[in-house]
């Protein structure tokens, strides 16, 4: 028996991937090698071999070469092909660089969830973004402003100074817009805002336990009487022709049937608001000012909001005085000011002459939601 058959026009090795500007090219040399090899196959097969039938060195032992042969010879031919097509020509054949395979960041759907608190990086000014951990949700009229402003004095707080109204008027902007309203915070920072008409809003407690179950409220609130006044006086200097405080508080004077559509009542039904809220966020969750001892006793209130926070009691009675003018603190004057901070004009406006009457039928009207109030909060504001 001859030795093993072998084949005198072996199948050229499939050339290395080449990599760089012309790796999307044809490799020219395994052009021509592939060439080569067709033609001496189909020089054999066309009787270009030596006599028998044997390819030149027919002494090796080879007999004719079989009729499947040519079909064999061109699917190697192909599969070659097909190889250096598929893995080469497409590109580079090794991966890209991790940092290359990233995704671009997506739009975040409103009332997603955000996965981070911040932005995606700190900006060269440094601090990041992020979303609020804590937020003055309420009452109009209750001393929200003053709040903020005191909060403010803290190195630990950094707040928005208007109100964004994202969570009851513009939250079809979307979370990106709201985060992107918010002031730079640095690591151990707090970042705030206030909007009073949030806690009369219904669809506020769950558009913000959405963005974050996390969120501390603070809920600022005073007497509902004074605070009506109070909310009647600031319309009534918008607009002077409106009616009488009596006309709008009641349906019928005659029977003191109390208007409660009205939105300087309905505001102050505070349990009736609270009892909304706490459908998504614990009692834990929040801490409830008096507006009254934010006036009397302004250093108190703050330690209470700072250990709410978390943070260090830095805002003390160092940093007030009393403004007999307007009737209520302002912070001494700050290190490089020339003057102290007190609120504006519109803070502290005198308050209509309301008769008695009027002022006694709604402090029985909210008396019994005062008490559920009491109740739902463990504390006693002392209105009744």
């Amino acid at each position: 028996m001859g030795p093993p058959c072998w084949d005198p026009y072996p199948a050229p090795p499939l050339p290395q991937c080449h990599f760089g500007e012309n790796s999307t090219e044809l490799n020219p040399g395994l052009l021509r090698a592939a060439r080569a090899w067709v033609g001496a196959r189909a020089a054999r097969r066309e009787g270009r071999a030596g006599p028998g039938g044997r390819g030149e060195g027919s002494g090796r032992g080879c007999g004719a070469e079989p009729g499947w042969a040519p079909r064999a010879s061109l699917l190697l031919t192909m599969i070659l092909f097909f190889t250096y097509f598929f893995y080469c020509l497409p590109g580079p054949c090794e991966p890209l660089p991790p940092a290359l395979l990233l995704p671009p960041p997506a739009a975040l759907p409103d009332g997603a969830a955000p996965t981070a608190a911040g932005d995606a990086g700190p900006a060269l000014g440094g601090g990041s973004r992020r979303f609020p951990q804590a937020i003055i949700v309420g009452v109009k009229k209750g001393g929200t402003r003053a709040l903020l402003e005191f909060l403010r004095v803290h190195p630990g707080v950094r707040a928005v100074g208007a109100e964004p109204h994202f969570f009851d008027r513009c939250y079809e902007k979307g979370l990106r817009w709201y985060r992107s309203l918010m002031p730079r915070t640095l690591e151990g920072q707090i970042t705030m805002e206030k909007t009073p008409s949030y806690f009369v809003t219904k669809e506020a407690p769950r558009r913000i336990y959405n963005m974050s179950r996390d969120t501390k409220l603070i809920v600022v609130v005073r007497n509902p009487v004074t605070r009506a006044i109070s909310d009647y006086t600031q319309t009534l200097s918008k607009n002077p022709t409106i009616p009488s405080f009596q006309d709008l508080a009641f349906k019928n004077i005659s029977t003191g049937l109390i208007d409660t559509s009205w939105s300087a009542v309905r505001i102050g039904i505070y349990a009736k608001h609270l009892d909304n809220w706490l459908q998504y966020f614990p009692l834990s969750k929040f801490l409830f000012v008096s507006g009254e001892r934010l006036v009397s006793d302004p250093a108190g209130e703050m330690g209470r909001v700072q250990d709410f926070l978390g943070l260090k009691r830095v805002v003390t009675d160092k940093h007030f005085y009393f403004n007999q003018t307007k009737g209520f603190p302002c912070l001494k004057k700050p290190e490089g000011s020339s003057k102290p901070r007190c609120l504006g004009k519109s803070k502290g406006r005198p308050h209509p002459k309301i008769e008695g009457q009027v002022v006694q039928r709604l402090q029985e009207f909210y008396r019994p939601f005062n008490m559920k109030f009491y109740q739902m909060t463990g504390q006693d504001f002392g209105w009744d």
